[in-house]
């Protein structure tokens, strides 16, 4: 039979998982543990964060010390979450939503679709990658095929993310096929500058968060979180690179 402790222990551990996986920093997920915890009972409350593991520890009503963990596979970027789950925490900790209130709440956080839906992240990779290759080279009449790169990019990732559930060989393929079209849109004469459209066919791809995180908890102390998080984004950006120069080194020969 299901305890108060251990719906508590649940109810925290799967608050963290959320926080975690949808990209919060990993200081804001001990501390919102912790919180939780203590607002439930519990003493001598510990959390311990990394990128793929939850670890909670502390002392219960019947004097019993217990410590649960959880793993985490998948992580996205989805900060309507982060704060969705914030916003639950600071009720649950003033006494305004019980155990069971906030466990209803957290299963419909993470049942319910990403913030964003898919025609406007993709209409957003195909602005952003236009905008970008203005900024950096000054041509309008190139801004249009890069927009059309950093659509297919997205595209290629969101699909090959999806059948091969592997983040950085999608990457790769999704870099790649960025490459190919850039260098395809500029040899037929669509475009003039090469390189200003091939950085806007990738920069949607571009790890931004886990590499802002990586250095906010390098500089709050998580060494194990910020280098790992640090390692992700170099892992990303290099799949990156990779797949640039192999659709060059394929076009060019």
């Amino acid at each position: 039979m299901t305890t108060k402790n251990d719906r508590l222990i649940e109810l925290c551990l799967t608050a963290g998982k959320l926080m975690l996986m949808y990209g919060a920093e990993t200081y804001r997920v001990e501390d919102t543990m912790k919180r939780m915890a203590v607002a439930g009972g519990m003493r001598d409350v510990n959390s311990f964060v990394t990128t793929t593991g939850i670890f909670l520890s502390g002392m219960l009503d019947d004097d019993d010390d217990v410590m649960q963990m959880i793993r985490i596979v998948d992580r996205f970027q989805d900060l309507s979450k982060v704060t969705e789950v914030n916003h639950l925490s600071r009720e649950f900790v003033s006494g305004s939503m019980t155990i069971q209130e906030a466990r209803a709440e957290l299963k419909r956080i993470e049942k319910q679709p990403m913030n964003y839906p898919l025609w406007l992240i993709y209409l957003a990779s195909a602005v952003g990658g236009g905008a970008f290759s203005y900024l950096i080279g000054n041509s309008m009449f190139d801004m249009l095929p890069a927009s059309i790169g950093g659509l297919v990019s997205t595209l290629a990732l969101v699909l090959f993310q999806h059948y091969l559930q592997a983040k950085f060989f999608s990457e790769y393929l999704a870099a790649f096929f960025g490459g190919i079209t850039a260098l395809i849109l500029v040899h037929s004469g669509f475009g003039t500058n090469l390189d200003q459209i091939i950085i806007g066919s990738v920069i949607p791809l571009v790890p931004g968060v886990p590499l802002t995180n990586s250095v906010r908890d390098l500089m709050a102390g998580d060494l194990i979180s910020g280098l790992a998080r640090g390692a992700e984004a170099a892992l990303t950006s290099l799949s990156i690179a990779a797949g640039v120069a192999t659709a060059v080194s394929l076009f060019i020969s």
